[in-house]
């Protein structure tokens, strides 16, 4: 009886043992895709939940364990065991998937489906007849099928990197097949009914987790390699396309401009610039690809090399737009481009203004402010175009502000946009302030209305002129 009770004190170790260090590894893995969030990083949280109900079934074994509990607890245990017998397939099925690729994709989905219906069946055979074994055969069935078809795919080279994601098959053949080894042989006690030893599970299993893991890190440390990559890209981008934006106001005789400009991510779709023809004359261009990021900013870009072939027409907005629009149409896919250009001459006092497909010029004289709307189709519609022209008389005084619609779109806690209508009140309100003020007023208004939590949504570009004389 003394060494009956050593061997069954030993027993207990093991599985007490066994089961605490899976569900550290568990809370572990699922705690690690928590806080990272990213789409490979889900193997962690998969592989994870898989080790966590493995730990807790071991502990489970343990009537040590089962006494601890709390009484109002006990007459769960055995449903929790059923429960977590079928659904340890779908469970580890789930974490293959995210290895997967291709038709094994497709095969480990019906897998998973398959065994959550048996898990069904089987948990609701316990309640109703207090046995989980009703259905056990063929979840076992199923998982003995899947197990040899992973075995072949991941020992076959030529279908391992056809089917799986794996930067390091050989680790992940030494564990697979660890783990098969251990699992052919508890199919075999199972169906000739013989005991084995508790203990050989752990091993097989912590050997498949230890390549699992394995491989898991090498995809995270993959992932943080390209995001770094995409990074340094990214701000090599935004470099190239500070080059391109006016490096500062121009100096015109008679004019005081300031220009804002603040992307909603490193690299953005708005663009403005200004054709400096003499002391007197100055185009002013402000333009809005749809979408955002970096597809938005090479179209940004390709702007700054349009407007070099349309300079020799700068006082003419009508050809500008026609001459951009040109360029841009059958060279554009699934995006368009929205425009203003207003050119200015302060010498015979007068003002040109033209777009396309843009929010309206803003012109304020005194207390009096002209929306002004002249548009033609967006940039990149049709190759021929016609763009209506609005002319203007300028006097000392005068102010006019263009901008893209993320001026305008920013939403406050109730989703309701801040609206050209709010713009207007802001500028009519600021009239006499210099330009750059103005400007700052806007944004002010603009993050005033927008809620501190939330994020801007769309790129900010303003250009304001003040005629001085």
């Amino acid at each position: 009886m003394d060494g009956q009770g050593v061997t069954i004190g030993r027993v207990e170790l093991v599985d007490v043992m066994s089961g605490t260090i899976f569900v550290f590894l568990g809370v572990a893995g699922c705690l690690f895709a928590a806080v990272r969030r990213q789409g490979r990083v889900r193997l962690f949280a998969w592989l994870g939940i898989w080790s966590g109900i493995f730990g807790v079934r071991w502990l489970l074994y343990s009537p040590s364990v089962v006494a601890a509990l709390p009484a109002w607890m006990h007459g769960g245990i055995p449903f929790v065991s059923a429960a977590i017998a079928y659904l340890v397939l779908p469970v580890a099925s789930r974490a293959w998937l995210e290895l997967s690729a291709g038709k094994m994709r497709v095969l480990l989905q019906a897998v998973i489906a398959l065994s959550l219906a048996i898990a069904v069946v089987g948990v609701g055979f316990f309640v109703v007849t207090g046995s989980s074994e009703k259905v056990m055969f063929y979840n076992n069935l199923l998982g003995a099928a899947i197990l040899f078809v992973l075995v072949v795919v991941v020992a076959v080279p030529r279908l391992a990197r056809k089917y799986l994601v794996l930067p390091n098959w050989g680790i992940m053949v030494f564990g697979t097949l660890i783990f098969a080894l251990e699992a052919l042989h508890y199919y075999l006690s199972f169906f000739f009914h013989y005991q084995t030893w508790r203990i050989m599970g752990s091993l097989g299993l912590g050997a498949l987790f230890f390549s699992f893991g394995y491989v898991a890190v090498q995809i995270a440390l993959a992932g943080e390699r390209r995001l770094l990559s995409i990074e340094n890209e990214l701000a090599i981008a935004q470099e190239i396309q500070a080059s391109i934006l006016p490096s500062g106001s121009p100096k015109v005789k008679n004019l005081l401009v300031a220009a804002a400009y603040h992307p909603m991510t490193e690299v953005a779709g708005d663009f403005y610039d200004f054709i400096i023809v003499d002391e007197n004359r100055t185009g002013f261009l402000v333009a809005d690809v749809t979408g955002h990021g970096v597809p938005a900013a090479l179209i940004a870009s390709m702007l700054k090399v349009a407007m070099q072939s349309v300079v020799g027409c700068a006082d003419d907005p009508r050809e500008v737009m026609s001459g951009l629009n040109r360029i841009l149409a059958g060279q554009l896919r699934s995006q368009l481009v929205s425009a203003a250009y207003l050119w200015v001459d302060t010498e015979k006092r007068r003002a040109l203004y033209s777009a396309a497909g843009h929010p309206p010029l803003l012109h304020c004289r005194g207390e009096k402010l002209e929306v002004i709307e002249s548009n033609g189709l967006l940039l990149g519609v049709l190759p021929e175009a016609d763009y209506p022209v609005w002319e203007m008389t300028v006097q000392a005084g005068d102010r006019f502000l263009l901008y893209t619609d993320g001026v305008s779109e920013p939403e406050n806690g109730s989703g309701e946009p801040f609206g050209a209508h709010r713009l207007e009140e802001v500028v009519l309100m600021n009239q006499m302030r210099e330009p750059s003020a103005l400007l700052e007023e806007v944004l002010d208004g603009i993050r005033s209305w927008r809620p501190a939590t939330a994020e801007q949504k769309d790129d900010i570009t303003l250009v304001g002129i003040k005629v001085l004389s």
